[in-house]
């Protein structure tokens, strides 16, 4: 039974069909371990197999469990349908070569994930994708940047070190007019914004961080709005509206149509998927329905602790910069007022004065924080990015970003806020001592 609930707390615990297993009456969703499924007969499996009805193949493109979590983070994005894979990356590489091919090319904004970027400026090219990173300070730049070879629009609403949030909805309303989508990575802010309500066609996540939310398993998934009109922009999406010879001249756009709005997703799985094979493991799908469950819970408890420290830090005589929208001013503030609902996101960045040293003896000093690659976690992270998650990138680069050399980043976590600063305190006095003894 599908719930008609819009509550996220109500969607992300019975949001999709499932509702029980129909042989044992188990209500958990089973781990479906396997790697191939019975056909009915052959008619039900020449009918799969020409795409005139979905079902399970092989779990490299489709696994019950996988559904399951799928169905149910549509629900709670409210989007059309979604497609979960291996890592966000994966998820980003499918998003945008869905519907992008060599010659063509991607609007990007420059304030995106370090490994993002390079996927983006280094491997893209190699299929002989060309993207444009623009700042998204002016939406009208990603109009600036857009030819008749342009497939996509492409960005972070909350992305780091920044923390600038994306205007979903300006961006979203120029690519309209121009008939260009925007596909939005929104893993920094699941339920604190759902992107799609403001006009972005696509939604991808790096299922790994909040979602996952325990640091348990890596995934991806990419969330297919359903809203966006590729027919009406056909000329601008031949591998969507015209016949695919992978697939003896299908058109996806055609070929979804009994199934529902869903053009993009279904190429995104039958194709993409198929063919490159970056399957979610079905443990992974399995552990991300149990993430999602507490969720919202979760988020809400992020998102309340996130504001506190960050009060903490931008009081703190060592720190010299706070970076946390709900400290920011001017457009960026209006922007993440207008957008994130029920707190500011849990990532929060600071400055210390003393530049690097001081920053590696603050994180060398924590005790309750985790020093770890990644964000999201129910626990408290924290990292230095110039020397880790945006080693990749230039000097240059780096500062374009917002990663200066002394900028440390932490994920907030659900434990008591009272611990997390105290914890903070104690390292920060190190940092300060570290500080002094070089002056």
């Amino acid at each position: 039974m599908t719930t008609t609930s819009l509550h996220p707390e109500t969607l992300a615990l019975h949001g999709g069909s499932w509702r029980a297993d129909p042989a044992t009456g188990a209500v958990a969703v089973p781990i479906y371990q396997n790697t191939s499924f019975q056909f009915d007969d052959t008619a039900h499996a020449a009918r799969i197999f020409a795409l005139e009805e979905i079902g399970q193949v092989y779990t490299r493109i489709k696994n019950p469990t996988q559904d399951a979590f799928e169905e149910r983070l549509a629900a709670v994005e409210g989007g059309a349908a979604a497609l979960a894979l291996a890592s966000g990356q994966a998820a980003t590489f499918i998003a945008l070569t869905n519907i992008a091919q060599a010659g063509d090319n991607i609007v990007a904004s420059t304030d995106l994930y370090g490994g993002t970027v390079t996927l983006l400026s280094q491997t893209l090219p190699q299929f002989g994708i060309e993207v444009r990173f623009v700042s998204h300070d002016d939406p009208e730049n990603f109009a600036r940047a857009t030819d008749d070879r342009t497939r996509a629009w492409f960005g972070e609403t909350l992305p780091n070190p920044k923390l600038e949030v994306f205007p979903i909805a300006e961006v979203a309303a120029l690519g309209r007019e121009l008939g260009v989508p925007l596909i939005l990575d929104n893993t920094a802010a699941p339920l604190t914004v759902r992107p799609l309500d403001h006009g972005a066609a696509v939604v991808v996540y790096s299922a790994t961080k909040y979602i996952g939310g325990h640091g348990a398993a890596i995934g991806g998934a990419i969330v297919d709005g359903g809203a966006f009109d590729w027919e009406a922009n056909a000329a601008r999406f031949p591998l969507l509206t015209e016949p695919d010879a992978a697939y003896h001249g299908a058109i996806w756009t055609e070929a979804a149509k009994p199934l529902g709005p869903i053009a993009y997703v279904l190429r995104a799985r039958v194709k993409l998927l198929r063919d490159i094979g970056a399957a979610v493991a079905p443990q992974n799908a399995f552990l991300f329905l149990q993430g999602l469950e507490t969720l919202p819970l979760r988020i809400r408890q992020h998102n309340e602790n996130a504001a506190k420290v960050a009060d903490f830090l931008n009081g703190h005589p060592l720190v010299t910069r706070t970076i946390f929208p709900g400290l920011q001013a001017g457009e960026n503030r209006r922007r993440a007022d207008a957008y994130l609902k029920g707190g500011y996101g849990a990532l929060v960045g600071f400055e210390l004065e003393g530049g690097v040293e001081a920053g590696r003896a603050f994180i060398d000093a924590l005790a309750l924080f985790h020093h770890v690659a990644n964000i999201g976690d129910a626990r408290s992270l924290a990292i230095h990015p110039a020397s880790t998650t945006h080693q990749q990138l230039s000097p240059a680069e780096q500062l374009a970003a917002g990663v200066t050399p002394g900028y440390v980043r932490l994920s907030i976590g659900i434990e008591h806020p009272d611990d997390i600063i105290a914890d903070l305190r104690q390292a920060l006095d190190a940092a300060a001592a570290t500080v002094r003894a070089a002056a």
